[in-house]
C-alpha cells in the first residue's frame, strides 16, 4: 500500500492498483455537449434550407396561380373602328360573370370566340388580338372577346390551368348560340387553346377550333417552365408544386384531364399552329395532338424558328392564308 498526503499533508492510503483522479469524465462530458451542440447547429441549417426550398416552391406556385394581368388600353372602335357591345354573362357552372365584348357582323350566323393565354385579357397585344379580330370580322363573323376570371379587374379569380376556365369558355359558347351562332369556332392562344381543349371534351356546340402555341398543364410543361427560370432538380421539385397547388388555388394536376386531352380524337376539324422555337409549350406536345386527330378538315402548321404566340407576327400574310383556308374547309363540312 502506497501512502499520499491531501492537500492539508494529511497522509492517505492508496491500494494497489488505484488510479489517481483526473480531469477525464469532465472533458468526456464536455465533448459529447459539444457533438449535440453541433449536431443541433446542422440540423437546424439543414431543416432551414428544406424550409426555403418549400418556401421557394410554395412562391413560384402562388406566382403563377396569380400572373399579374394588363388593364385594357382600347377597345374595338378604338383599335380597329369596330362597332362593339359591352356584354356579361355567366360561367357555365354559375361561379362567376364574365365581362367581355361583342362584335357583331350584320345578318351573320358565324360566330369566332377568341381565348386569351395566361396572364393577358382579351386584348393580348402581343398576339395581337385586334387585327386577328378585324380579320375575323372581315369574315363575316361576330366575334366575341372576354376576360377569363384571372385577367378581371374587378373580381380577379386565380388561374387553375383550365380547371375554372373551361367553365368560364362554355360561358362564352353558350352565350355566342343564344345570340344567334350556328357555327361558332374557338381560336385559342397558349393556356387558351389548352383551355379549349379541355371545354372540347365536354361541349357539342363547337364547330372548330383554331389553337395558336398550345399550353397545356401537364408535370412536363410545368417543370419545362420552372427550369426556363430557375434551375430547379425535377424531383422532388413537381412532387412539392403537385402538393402545393391544391393547397394555394385549390387545384391538383391530377383536375386536370391533359391525359385525355392527348389521347382524344375531337369530332371537330382542329388546325394546331406551333413554333419550333416556343420557350413555353414544347411543339412536340402539338405535334402529338395533330397526330391523334382522324377528322379530314384538320391540319398542323409547325413553324421553323417561330416563337410562342408570335406566329402571326411573324409569318402574317401565310398565317391568314392557312386559317382562311382552314375556315372554308370548316364551313364546306358544315354544308355537307
Amino acid at each position: 500500500m502506497d501512502l499520499a498526503t491531501t492537500h492539508t499533508g494529511t497522509p492517505v492510503s492508496r491500494m494497489p492498483g488505484e488510479r489517481t483522479p483526473s480531469a477525464a469524465p469532465k472533458l468526456s462530458l464536455r465533448m459529447i455537449r459539444v457533438k449535440h451542440i453541433v449536431v443541433a447547429l446542422l440540423l437546424s441549417v439543414f431543416f432551414f434550407f428544406v424550409f426555403c426550398f418549400i418556401a421557394l416552391h410554395g412562391y413560384i406556385a402562388w406566382v403563377l396561380s396569380n400572373p399579374t394581368v394588363a388593364p385594357l388600353y382600347s377597345n374595338p372602335s378604338l383599335a380597329k373602328g369596330l362597332d362593339y357591345k359591352d356584354i356579361t354573362f355567366p360561367a357555365l357552372d354559375g361561379s362567376r360573370m364574365m365581362q367581355g365584348w361583342y362584335i357583331p357582323s350584320k345578318g351573320s350566323t358565324k360566330t369566332i370566340v377568341f381565348s386569351h393565354g395566361y396572364g393577358a385579357n382579351r386584348e393580348e397585344t402581343w398576339v395581337p388580338m385586334y387585327d386577328l379580330a378585324h380579320y375575323a370580322h372581315s369574315l363575316n363573323f361576330n366575334v366575341v372577346m372576354f376576360d377569363y376570371g384571372f385577367a378581371s379587374k374587378t373580381n380577379k379569380d386565380i388561374a387553375t390551368g383550365g380547371k375554372k376556365e373551361s367553365k368560364q369558355l362554355l360561358g362564352a359558347i353558350k352565350y355566342a348560340k343564344e345570340h344567334g351562332a350556328k357555327e361558332i369556332v374557338v381560336w385559342g392562344f397558349s393556356m387558351g387553346a389548352g383551355t379549349a381543349l379541355q371545354a372540347g371534351l365536354v361541349t357539342k356546340d363547337v364547330d372548330a377550333m383554331i389553337l395558336d402555341s398550345t399550353f397545356l398543364l401537364e408535370p412536363d410543361t410545368l417543370y419545362h417552365n420552372i427550369k426556363h427560370n430557375i434551375d430547379l432538380p425535377r424531383q422532388p421539385s413537381l412532387e412539392i408544386m403537385e402538393l402545393l397547388f391544391p393547397v394555394l388555388n385549390g387545384t391538383g394536376l391530377n383536375q386536370i384531364p391533359y391525359s385525355k386531352v392527348k389521347a382524344e380524337d375531337y369530332p371537330f376539324p382542329t388546325l394546331f399552329l406551333h413554333g419550333t422555337k416556343d420557350d413555353k409549350a414544347p411543339y412536340p406536345i402539338a405535334e402529338e395532338l395533330a397526330a391523334n386527330q382522324s377528322n379530314p378538315y384538320s391540319d398542323s402548321w409547325i413553324v421553323q424558328d417561330s416563337h410562342h404566340e408570335l406566329l402571326f407576327r411573324e409569318h402574317p400574310r401565310e398565317y391568314l392564308r392557312r386559317v382562311s383556308a382552314f375556315l372554308g374547309n370548316v364551313q364546306l363540312a358544315k354544308a355537307q
